[in-house]
């Protein structure tokens, strides 16, 4: 793949056109909103020039419900030989595109599991993508070169492809990806008039809780609506789990005592469950949360500390899989989590009691 055409530079078109252009694919933008895709420009994501001849793949990164549309349009002007969306919802934009006769043979869906909570195209980042899965979802029609080509562009970003279909995809993205961005919105608009006093107190979990939350409010409008049956079934299965966890917060002040302790026991088991859900989670390719240990470190809040101790981490052999980091309310220090492999753990621990420049949380 030598050509491309990214048509729209938000976060997520804008990274895709970055990471194109680091492996030095030619790369020209577009966008109704010439300010981003000058902004796009400036970034080094590709040009502004309109190709002078059909290039190898035109990717939409156009919000769910306009799918459709501007695929029939590129392709009557014939843009390029395959074309591929970038929406994290799939059905409808499979659906609008035979509704609006557009050809299904030269395209496909996919969707990149990456992105921020903030939007635009100085949110993006060439190595978004980088270890993520991007689902492909073909149709019955897809061209075997189509989905190549497509295959190809995954790799040239770093990404980890994963071929379903496409009903299959918007189930599980309602379950992990936009039922938790509503929940997060749900959560987040209790604080809007809470007392200040109260959200003076708000830490890193009610932060980690609510980050997404402060998304683009009209285009998860738009994911919402385009997967809105699928998201519906996941709030139902949650507000039977919320009705329980209600019932059981409710009698744990009962007077009769084998009343509180079934409820102790219920709570408990909510927070099990829990437990079990987060373990199959897959922090990093390869590697899941019962294989990962956190080890907190207390750092100063000055420039370079931080630095300095990835790098001194890094000279003892520990790999750092994730990092947390929460400042301190005095803001004069700073609480550093590092995921690690358990087998490093007890390493990395060690070298810290025993004299590491930084001292672990107690």
């Amino acid at each position: 793949m030598r050509t491309t055409t990214v048509i729209g530079t938000g976060a997520i078109g804008t990274s895709v056109a970055l990471a194109l252009t680091r492996r030095g694919v030619g790369v020209h933008l577009e966008d109704v909103d010439r300010n981003a895709a000058r902004t796009a420009e400036a970034m080094g994501a590709g040009s502004l020039e309109r190709p002078d001849r059909q290039v190898d793949l035109a990717v939409l990164a156009v919000p769910p419900a306009q799918v459709g549309r501007v695929l029939a349009r590129a392709q009557e002007s014939g843009l390029a030989r395959a074309y591929l969306d970038v929406a994290s919802v799939k059905k409808v934009p499979h659906d609008d595109v035979r509704a609006m006769r557009a050809d299904p043979a030269s395209y496909i869906g996919s969707h990149p599991l990456a992105g921020t909570e903030r939007s635009g195209p100085l949110a993006a980042r060439a190595d978004l993508f980088e270890g993520r899965p991007w689902v492909l979802t073909p149709s019955e029609l897809t061209g075997q070169d189509v989905l190549n080509t497509a295959l190809e562009m995954v790799s040239l970003c770093d990404g980890m492809p994963v071929v379903m279909d496409a009903g299959v995809h918007d189930h599980a993205v309602a379950l992990v990806s936009h039922a938790p961005h509503l929940l997060s919105s749900l959560l987040a608009a209790r604080l809007e008039h809470a007392a200040e006093d109260s959200v003076r107190l708000a830490g890193q979990g009610v932060a980690d809780v609510t980050r997404i939350a402060a998304g683009d409010a009209r285009l998860w409008g738009d994911i919402l609506r385009s997967n809105a049956t699928a998201v519906a079934d996941v709030l139902d299965s949650l507000a039977a789990g919320l009705g329980r966890a209600v019932g059981a917060l409710r009698a744990v002040s009962d007077a009769d005592p084998l009343i509180r302790r079934r409820a102790q026991e219920d709570l408990e088991e909510l927070l099990r469950e829990g437990n079990r859900g987060c373990a199959r989670i897959v922090r990093k390719p390869g590697t899941r949360r019962t294989e990962l240990a956190t080890v907190s470190v207390t750092i100063s809040d000055k420039p370079g500390a931080l630095a300095e101790l990835f790098t001194s981490i890094g000279d003892l052999g520990v790999n750092i899989e994730d990092v947390r980091i929460e400042h301190g309310q005095d803001q004069t220090r700073g609480l550093v989590e590092l995921v690690v492999r358990k087998d490093s753990a007890a390493e990395l621990s060690r070298w810290l009691e025993s004299g590491g420049t930084w001292a672990p949380a107690r």
